[in-house]
């Protein structure tokens, strides 16, 4: 850890990575879609709130460990889907669900990722959590359903909020698509940073060739210079609230819907049989011009009974920012871009100090704000930065 003590935070580790990282994968990794509104505004969000800390109280006997369905997490955090994790570091998903396994916290194998979720399930040993990018066809969602049961994955998280592509046209300017297509700017790119072409580019073809969709469907799919079968985003457009109903009847572990953001999609939630949701505006890289994952939290942990977990992600960098979101009814955050910038900097090392910062910054703010737990936390710690009611009484003269 010695080379990564002068990274102090989050931000650090996001100023190395994007030096270190080529235009096209920065991009990437980094961008949003259209003007980047949705982005900015789950990073702003946190800035509008502040806290109200409670003097001389108890801290001594600090926790962050958090239980859900009779697993304990060292943090109340979990390490989000990122697909196509494969181009900031070689066998990216694999670091990440060993850090995660080592730090005790969910990890959420990405459809889009390239490592096997078989191998990835043997790397963590408290299982991965799997996310799927669904069809509205069931004769293809069967499959894949009977392949996470046969490796034992307790939890199926459906993303909602992909129906088609987005416009990422930061995405085109860099020429850069997905499926992956090669090109001469992109291999000048790489040429220009030499780190990343040796350290992930060529060690990856060089040891396993071209990485394939490894988890998309029932079997592993093409390399990523490749459409799958019935195309990335086939049938997509078809998933609906029917097709919701025929998951949970065929899935019997728990089921979690993430990109809802709306009270009345999580009441349907509940109503459909999911066991939990997560609000999200999917890093900000689907539909912009999005309110903020956490200005939508409130309505839906009011939307949905006391006790039904609420998770979020979007635009998380501060223990502080996890704090926030536990006073307001979230009862898990994950995290996506930080663990991929800890990756980029150092690799499986890089990802693990990414969690040291976050665990330290919650045990230090814990104690600040004057609670022994997160789950302590209320609303009532909480303040609108700005908003300025001055109570009525004597002048200064009169005092």
């Amino acid at each position: 850890m010695a080379a990564l003590h002068h990274y102090l935070s989050i931000a650090d580790l996001e100023r190395a990575a994007r030096r270190r990282m080529p235009a096209c994968v920065r991009g990437y990794v980094c961008g949003g879609t259209e003007d980047g509104v949705s982005l900015q505004e789950s990073l702003q969000a946190f800035s509008r709130l502040g806290f109200v800390p409670r003097g001389l109280r108890h801290v001594a006997q600090r926790s962050t460990a958090t239980s859900l369905w009779g697993q304990t997490y060292s943090l109340p955090m979990g390490f989000a889907p990122t697909g196509f994790a494969a181009i900031v570091m070689k066998d990216c998903d694999a670091a990440l669900a060993k850090v995660a396994q080592a730090q005790a916290l969910p990890f959420i194998i990405s459809g889009a990722s390239t490592v096997p979720l078989e191998q990835l399930q043997s790397v963590h040993g408290q299982r991965c959590w799997y996310q799927a990018y669904l069809p509205g066809n069931m004769a293809r969602i069967l499959p894949l359903l009977q392949r996470l049961e046969r490796a034992q994955v307790p939890v199926l998280v459906i993303t909602i909020d992909t129906c088609v592509g987005a416009n990422r046209e930061n995405l085109q300017r860099l020429r850069f698509t997905v499926p992956f297509r090669p090109s001469w700017r992109l291999l000048l790119d790489g040429l220009c940073h030499p780190r990343w072409s040796c350290d992930v580019f060529l060690r990856t073809v060089l040891s396993q060739g071209v990485p394939r969709f490894a988890n998309l469907a029932h079997e592993a799919g093409p390399a990523i210079t490749a459409d799958p079968p019935n195309g990335f985003r086939g049938e997509r457009d078809q998933l609906d609230w029917d097709c919701i109903d025929q998951i949970r009847a065929a899935w019997k572990g728990k089921l979690v819907l993430k990109g809802v953001m709306h009270p009345d999609d999580a009441r349907q939630a509940v109503a459909h049989g999911a066991d939990a949701v997560i609000v999200s505006t999917h890093g900000g890289r689907q539909l912009d011009a999005c309110i903020s994952p956490l200005q939508a939290l409130p309505e839906i942990r009011q939307a949905v009974p006391a006790g039904y977990p609420v998770f979020i992600d979007g635009g998380f960098r501060r223990g502080s920012d996890v704090l926030k979101a536990m006073a307001l009814g979230a009862d898990l955050v994950f995290t996506g871009r930080p663990q991929l910038f800890g990756a980029a900097v150092a690799g499986e090392a890089g990802i693990a100090h990414a969690v040291q910062l976050f665990r330290q910054e919650l045990m230090t703010n814990l104690a600040l704000l004057g609670v022994n737990r997160p789950q302590e936390l209320t609303p009532d710690w909480l303040r609108v930065q700005g908003d300025f009611s001055l109570r009525q009484g004597q002048s200064s003269s009169q005092r």
